[in-house]
């Protein structure tokens, strides 16, 4: 069975706690897009550990890991995480693979990305290393492979006193990931054809995505679901099941309208308890009441049946929870994803709260009745069923359905 992990909101759901709950009934797990501006946290030994390349289920040692054609690869940042996961002990010579045909974040798209305009991305060179795979000069896995292609393409792309450093740096890089590199897309094909139990997971949410997100505020890839087939060379067909990761409340690093944003004091509140920073850049993520109609939206572009419902203790001493149903302009009633997102005015639902800690409840008869309460109206909202809830930071603290 092939199943795609996606956010239905802005990023920073809680994908890596999809990883860890799945993990076990899991053979394979394949990123499809996004680079090293993305951060998944998952905790190894009870330590918070934060991958921005490495696919989550490395950890597990019975898994093998893709990470995808559709990606954009930092390969500094990959060594850095190799040498990270070799010092916590964890193996992945065998099980490790990165398609031939992922494009390479090269130092001049740092650059180009320090000085553009800022729409609120991290700066990791991810748009402009886009920008060049889509114009057809972009530098490719296999071309650090083949000194005689990088030096080409490089000579084609730059013009400068330091080539020289970037074409020994980056062929000394392709030495080194050289036993990681394969054809990936057959890899998965066989694996799948082969019953496999196989999971694809991107980065980032929705409502990034540079299609169907908050335009121009969005990242340069596909986190849709349909992302997974072009990231990964994996026909639609194969796809049996979209598991849609959702946060209790709502989240945004960078700039774009966030119409159900608290006011600065519970936002504040809700930010220092959930721990609401971006794992790559450390921004302070805002913060807003659950939007419905958002995710709506989500749950039609994606065909979502499932959702997991993360981080619901964060709402724990909350007197009141409120959640946005719809828009009140008459057509706005699912989110808009184009300019008009910032002039929406969100009509509230009010539920009580159920000021009670919920971090050690194990299993969802012991909720507090607010709260299952709340859990009924979003999966009533969503029309989805909710198939696991997050109460905490740990894979011990999962209610399952």
């Amino acid at each position: 069975m092939v199943k795609v992990i996606v956010g239905t909101q802005f990023g920073d759901e809680g994908k890596g706690r999809a990883i860890e709950l799945l993990a076990p009934d899991v053979s394979v797990v394949a990123r499809y897009q996004g680079g090293a501006n993305a951060g998944h946290t998952i905790y190894v030994n009870g330590e918070a550990t934060v991958f921005r390349l490495v696919p989550s289920g490395i950890i597990y040692p019975h898994i093998l890991c893709v990470m995808g054609n559709g990606m954009a690869i930092d390969i500094a940042e990959l060594i850095n995480e190799f040498e990270l996961l070799k010092s916590k002990g964890i193996k992945f010579e065998h099980r490790f693979f990165i398609s031939q045909l992922a494009n390479v974040v090269m130092p001049y798209h740092k650059v180009r990305d320090d000085t553009a305009g800022s729409i609120g991305t991290t700066h990791k060179g991810i748009g402009p290393c886009y920008e060049d795979k889509y114009a057809r000069k972009g530098i490719r896995i296999i071309d650090l492979i083949y000194p005689e292609l990088l030096k080409l393409k490089l000579t084609q792309n730059l013009q400068s006193t330091n080539f020289d450093s970037i074409y020994e740096q980056y062929k000394d890089f392709g030495e080194y990931i050289a036993p990681y590199v394969a054809d990936t897309s057959l890899l998965l094909n066989q694996w799948i054809d082969d019953g496999k139990e196989v999971l694809l997971e991107g980065a980032q949410g929705l409502l990034l995505d540079i299609d169907h997100g908050t335009y121009p505020y969005v990242t340069s890839s596909h986190p849709h679901s349909g992302g997974a087939c072009c990231g990964l060379g994996v026909a639609p067909t194969k796809i049996d099941e979209v598991i849609g990761i959702t946060k209790a409340y709502i989240t945004r690093v960078g700039n774009g309208p966030l119409p159900t944003q608290l006011p600065i004091e519970l936002e504040e509140k809700i930010r220092a308890k959930g721990k609401e920073y971006g794992a790559t850049t450390g921004r302070p993520r805002r913060c807003g009441w659950l939007d419905a109609a958002l995710g709506k939206r989500a749950i039609m572009l994606n065909n979502i049946k499932k959702i997991i419902l993360t981080k619901l203790d964060v709402l724990d001493d909350l007197s009141e929870i409120k959640i946005c149903t719809t828009y009140k302009s008459e057509n706005s009633k699912l989110f808009p994803i184009c300019e008009l997102a910032s002039g929406v005015e969100p009509s509230y639902e009010t539920l009580p709260g159920w000021k009670t800690p919920t971090t050690h409840i194990k299993n969802y008869n012991d909720l507090p009745r607010a709260a299952k309460n709340y859990i009924e109206r979003i999966k009533e909202l969503l029309n989805v069923e909710i198939m696991a809830i997050c109460v905490g930071p740990t894979r011990e603290n999962t209610i399952l359905v």
